[in-house]
């Protein structure tokens, strides 16, 4: 069995092809760095993260694939599920291999798993877009809190940042305590330093919300509930359209 050990970024996923290739030595298990070994393997080999390295191997993915290929790699690397480097490390082997047909080969197990979980996490990142809702802070900040399955937020900032473009504003992951922040040019990553649990909750206390911003909330619930047709509830239709984990950060839920 050989091993390699790297960093668990996808700058070092690259650059672990790239050394599996140039040294015609393929693992059959990528572990982190400090992961410990499993008891019996052949040989173990550490990948050193280079990003010129990594470029290359991505320049090189970009002349065999469609730029929405190259989209979905990176959105299943976004999926952070258990094994996803390992999957998309042979799934980037076969397009290598394969200059880039193995992609249309729906027989192929590694590439079948590849478009189911690019579909999954394409669908939270559509969700998100669908159900952040914005309050604006006394400083005329839009501030909009959300905790996705997937880490989406990368994939959705074409679209505010398009949507909202003329706007001050900050999306926030509250599973993965951090965010972006837009004030014109592209969206920065920001990160807080300890929990605040009133960004975590995406609930912010009346000190910080713009004058009139409780009173948009209250119109907002009020509309939600009036245009609601009791003899036309369906939780269960509702509950798959509108996932509940989406709820505590919905004005209309509150």
């Amino acid at each position: 069995m050989t091993i390699f050990t790297y960093d668990k970024s996808f700058e070092g996923l690259l650059t672990a092809l790239f050394h599996a290739y140039s040294r015609r030595m393929f693992p059959d298990r990528l572990l982190a760095d400090a992961e410990p070994l499993p008891l019996f393997y052949d040989e173990v080999f550490r990948v050193v993260t280079d990003t010129a390295l990594a470029d290359r191997v991505w320049r090189g993915t970009a002349r065999l694939l469609p730029a929405r290929f190259l989209s979905g790699i990176t959105a299943c690397w976004l999926s952070e599920q258990p094994g996803v480097d390992e999957r998309l490390f042979r799934y980037l082997c076969k397009v290598f291999d394969s200059k880039g047909q193995c992609v249309f080969n729906l027989m192929d197990a590694d590439v079948v798993e590849v478009s189911h979980l690019w579909k999954q996490v394409n669908n939270e990142a559509t969700r998100v877009i669908q159900f952040v809702r914005f309050q604006k802070t006394a400083d005329d900040i839009y501030f909009a809190a959300t905790s996705p399955v997937y880490n989406v937020l990368p994939l959705t900032m074409d679209y505010f940042t398009d949507r909202f473009h003329d706007q001050t504003w900050l999306v926030y992951d509250a599973k993965r305590r951090y965010g972006f922040f837009y004030d014109g040019g592209t969206p920065q990553e920001v990160r807080f330093e300890g929990d605040d649990e009133r960004l975590a909750s995406g609930i912010l206390p009346d000190e910080l919300l713009a004058e009139d911003e409780r009173q948009y909330q209250s119109l907002w619930q009020t509309y939600f509930r009036s245009i609601a047709i009791k003899e036309r509830l369906n939780p269960r239709l509702h509950r798959r359209e509108l996932p509940a984990r989406f709820w505590p950060f919905l004005t209309e839920k509150r």
